[in-house]
């Protein structure tokens, strides 16, 4: 019986999918459960999982185009199978797209009722352990982390010649500064993993004869690279939006539009939170608690106090959450994703901690799967490491609200009747009017700046 692979819908935002690679070839013979083409979603690259055995009988979307959810993109039959009325009518709904995305339109009607050409079955999109030997030690390994090859000279393309490098790997590799053209690769293929990266790192620098000192650098912005000088004024550069970056305008144009937005803004004295972080990390040698943990348990508990600002508008009522499901604003190269710690009014500071420091390092790894990401009932943003003062921040729908975290920075204050230098930082909420009043979102501010400035209050 053929098998249909199909470009199936991984979020209720995913409207069409781009084809990244196909890890198989016409002719391959397929066994259930193979992984056989790859994908990029509006928030991730999947792996495309057959969900019938035999051979690779057609391939109808080649790698960099984009098809409407429902698209047929493959198709999976025995040897001799026939086919061609399958194929046809993909043809006549237009599956096989051209490059740059157009011309595709919805699913394939189901093939006729042929005794050599059987009813088909579609495949599901579902989470592998392709890259389970780059994955943290015990951190699991749901979707691919693998980022779109969106050029034939893409250095992960795979082609002869050209290096194999996972994402993690090369991220490690760009944080430090890392030449990976030394490096062997232990991976498959001889693909350059994480290990491999570590372990450049790991050996020590070669011996000079006279070592220089070293000195801690000061803290600094590091400055972008210059351009380089020409003679000729640079071109115009025109890229295909990512999936990705086609949802996050979607998105934006839903709620900045439609959403009317009211804007509370204060200021909070972060002396005693830094001081009760400081405290604990010394304390505790299994984990370290960040400034943005001691936020979202702050953000959490407050909505737990303050009910009506963890609600959502719903067209002519408004659906006050039973708990807190709080989502945290993660930027990824191309956009950004929102992963959620789930039921966090319930949850203490040092399970916060862990379970949000998980969540963020698999978002920038793009190994989240839709349940993880999907579903918050607040968000948090943070620009303070970008020594952002202040910011506003638009509002995810069908949320009501939005904190938006600018740096902390010392200040001169006047506190009892003399000025004093103080650890400041400033917090604006965006609020959702059809949901939040001023007051209410006045009473839920107030209540997360008294926990900062008198941090044992939330964690009692």
């Amino acid at each position: 019986m053929a098998t249909k692979v199909v470009m199936a819908q991984l979020s209720p935002t995913m409207e069409e999918g781009k084809l990244v690679e196909w890890k198989v070839s016409e002719g391959d013979e397929i066994a259930q459960g193979d992984i056989v083409a790859e994908i990029e979603t509006d928030k991730a690259n999947m792996e495309v999982e057959a969900m019938g055995a035999g051979v690779l009988r057609k391939i109808l979307v080649q790698p960099g185009q984009t098809v409407p959810v429902g698209a047929l993109i493959g198709v999976i039959a025995g040897p001799d199978e026939a086919i061609d009325d399958l194929i046809a009518s993909a043809s006549g709904d237009g599956a096989s797209a051209s490059a740059d995305g157009a011309g595709a339109s919805t699913a394939p009607a189901e093939a006729p009722g042929d005794t050599a050409a059987p009813a088909a079955t579609e495949t599901s999109t579902t989470p592998s352990d392709r890259e389970a030997t780059d994955a943290e030690p015990g951190a699991a390994t749901p979707a691919t982390a693998e980022p779109a090859p969106d050029a034939p000279s893409s250095p992960d393309a795979g082609e002869e010649g050209r290096r194999k490098v996972s994402p993690v790997a090369r991220r490690i590799a760009a944080e430090n500064g890392l030449d990976l053209s030394g490096i062997e690769g232990s991976g498959p293929g001889g693909r350059i993993i994480k290990a491999d990266v570590e372990a450049a790192l790991a050996a020590p620098a070669p011996s000079t004869a006279a070592a220089e000192p070293t000195a801690e650098a000061p803290a600094a912005t590091p400055l972008p690279p210059p351009r380089a000088a020409t003679a000729e004024p640079l071109e115009d550069r025109v890229e295909e939006a990512s999936q990705m970056r086609k949802a996050i305008a979607r998105r934006l144009v839903e709620s900045i539009g439609p959403v009317p937005h009211f804007f509370l803004t204060t200021e909070i004295d972060m002396g005693r939170a830094l001081e009760l972080r400081a405290d604990l990390n010394a304390r505790w040698t299994d984990g370290k608690i960040g400034v943005n943990d001691l936020l979202l348990k702050a953000t959490a508990e407050a909505l737990r106090r303050h009910p009506a600002a963890n609600a959502s508008w719903e067209g002519d009522a408004v659906r006050y959450h039973g708990r807190v499901d709080l989502g945290i604003a993660v930027a990824l190269e191309g956009g950004l994703i929102t992963p959620v710690v789930r039921d966090a009014g319930r949850k203490g500071l040092r399970e916060i901690s862990t379970e949000a420091r998980d969540l963020i390092a698999r978002a920038r790894d793009r190994k989240l799967v839709p349940e993880e990401y999907q579903g918050a009932t607040f968000s948090v943003s943070n620009l303070g490491m970008y020594e952002i003062d202040q910011f506003t921040a638009i509002i995810n729908p069908p949320e009501a609200g939005i904190l938006a975290i600018g740096r902390t920075e010392e200040k001169p204050v006047v506190l009892d009747g003399e000025i004093v230098v103080r650890k400041r930082m400033r917090v604006t909420m965006s609020c959702d009017h059809r949901v939040i009043d001023g007051a209410t979102g006045a009473e839920f501010l107030g209540t997360f700046k008294a926990m900062l400035e008198n941090p044992l209050e939330m964690i009692l």
